[in-house]
């Protein structure tokens, strides 16, 4: 048999390690009661979800598709429907915040709930959306939470908006938010999520 080289057996080997660690996993860890439920969620830091927003703001609102991608501290959303300006991109962390617009023109948001409001009339909460997508609190400020007998959230209050878990479904073998109402007093956004990824 041929002696095969360090030089071809690496890469290879480091690009089938890169395979499996993009595949989804089948089962999220246990999550029996609200206090586990949230460490656990709190430490997921890499999954996806698909599905549709509805926004509304005032008189205007948009329906659309929604895509976002959460790896550690870092998150990138696609926003694509009848917005009356493309496809809308937001990437970032905690600490900043981009916005790529329909035609490829970056702009970095200092405020980004309050510079989405200004520039389109909508906005969407981008920095905590990730933890109430996945049903739990911000933990990076004060929450008011109604938790039901089974340990699930059922509505919180969190930095101005109310959030609302109108439907669970099971997805990597656990209870995860399907339908997902934020409102604050000038927006209301909706989101059905069809497809968790956890990876």
């Amino acid at each position: 048999m041929p002696q095969i080289s360090r030089q071809f057996l690496i890469p290879v080997l480091l690009s089938a390690l890169a395979g499996c660690a993009s595949q989804p996993i089948e089962s999220l860890p246990p999550m029996q009661d609200w206090p586990t439920r949230t460490a656990v969620l709190e430490q997921t830091d890499y999954w996806q979800f698909s599905g549709r927003v509805a926004v509304k703001a005032n008189n205007d609102g948009f329906n659309g598709k929604l895509v976002w991608s959460q790896r550690a501290d870092n998150f990138s959303t696609t926003v694509s429907g009848p917005l009356g300006v493309g496809t809308v991109r937001i990437e970032g962390d905690r600490d900043e915040v981009t916005l790529i617009d329909g035609d490829g023109r970056k702009t970095t948001l200092k405020d980004a709930e309050t510079d989405l409001y200004q520039r389109y009339g909508w906005t969407i909460p981008v920095t905590s959306l990730r933890y109430w997508a996945l049903g739990i609190p911000d933990p990076a400020m004060p929450a008011e939470t109604a938790v039901g007998d089974d340990g699930l959230l059922q509505e919180l209050v969190q930095g101005g908006w109310t959030v609302t878990i109108g439907q669970y479904r099971d997805s990597a073998g656990q209870p995860m938010p399907r339908r997902v109402t934020a409102e604050n007093a000038e927006t209301r956004v909706r989101l059905v999520i069809d497809r968790w990824l956890f990876f």
